[in-house]
């Protein structure tokens, strides 16, 4: 039986990740920090198949028992501060958790068991003020906040160890991917539950920040496929995930709201500017060519299945 640890367990891709696995027969551990209040609210209907491990991404000593303890044959980094606004409000945590964490994973790895394979959750806000349309590996970085920059590190610093040490390290760089598990603080889920909220009139107004970006948004139960495969290739290398195709803010307010037949959309969403970035990443759109050839993988789910889903989940939760 495999081993996998995953960091992030507790979160939307580690929750769907941590289900992929214990299908393939894996014996999945998580690592989860120590908190005074409940976090496992995602994993709670598989928490008796997976084994929780107490340490933190800033802790280096309980990163490194932890490897030695359980020598994992696969370690999925999932775990950072991941939320775009708040990294502008708290650069360093985010520095600290979303870049440093990941040197603090590989050097565990490369002191306490060499032998497994390392998945970083690398990110399409590393291309930020995109240099060409659309991205693909080659495309240069620009990232356009201090979550882009911190996944940029993690990114070349999983590199660096590939190259220095010859340990199997790869990073998927994956777009915006959503689910029904997706932080409410998030935009789409922001507006899934608003829809929602708004049709059974428990809310009135949803109010946003740029309704002209544009995102490669994909479902994230199909994309912890494409980070199990980067790990059974026989070579090492990088991937971008994504679907290929772009979608603005507005078109999915518009699908969202159109999914709870409330057709004028315009009538409850509002833009306003304290919800803008200090700077804007306009359109990111995915040139996934090399995971399809190399990786056999696409995604399952369309943009207007996603959507629907989401509001779905939301609209099911508010009514029980």
């Amino acid at each position: 039986m495999k081993k996998a640890l995953i960091t992030g367990v507790t979160g939307q891709d580690g929750s769907y990740l941590a289900e992929f696995l214990l299908k393939k027969k894996y014996q999945v551990f998580g690592l989860t920090r120590r908190t005074s209040t409940v976090t496992t609210e995602r994993i709670e209907h598989i928490i008796d198949k997976v084994e929780l491990v107490e340490g933190d991404l800033v802790d280096q000593h309980s990163l490194t028992h932890i490897i030695q303890d359980i020598k994992p044959d696969e370690v999925y980094n999932l775990a950072a501060q991941s939320f775009v606004p708040t990294s502008f409000r708290q650069p360093v945590l985010t520095g600290e958790a979303t870049a440093l964490g990941v040197t603090r994973m590989l050097e565990a790895i490369r002191v306490g068991y060499p032998q497994a394979k390392f998945y970083q959750a690398s990110s399409s806000e590393m291309f930020g003020k995109a240099q060409e349309t659309p991205q693909n590996e080659k495309t240069p970085f620009y990232p356009r906040s201090p979550y882009g920059v911190a996944k940029l590190y993690g990114h070349w610093i999983t590199i660096n160890y590939r190259e220095a040490y010859n340990l199997f390290a790869v990073s998927g760089i994956c777009f915006n991917h959503e689910s029904p598990r997706r932080g409410t603080e998030f935009v789409t889920r922001k507006i899934s539950q608003a829809a929602a909220r708004i049709k059974l009139g428990k809310q009135k107004k949803l109010a946003l920040g740029n309704l002209e970006a544009k995102r490669d948004w994909g479902f994230a139960g199909d994309y912890v496929e494409a980070m199990w495969l980067m790990l059974q290739q026989k070579k090492a290398e990088d991937f971008v995930i994504g679907t290929g195709e772009t979608h603005s803010v507005r078109e999915f307010c518009q699908k969202a709201f159109a999914a709870v037949g409330l057709k004028n959309w315009q009538d409850y969403v509002e833009s306003e500017e304290q919800y803008l970035r200090p700077a804007e990443v306009d359109l990111l759109i995915a040139d996934p060519v090399k995971a399809r050839k190399k990786l056999g993988w696409r995604p399952k789910t369309s943009f207007d299945q996603l959507v629907a889903m989401m509001v779905k989940a939301d609209l099911d939760k508010l009514k029980s």
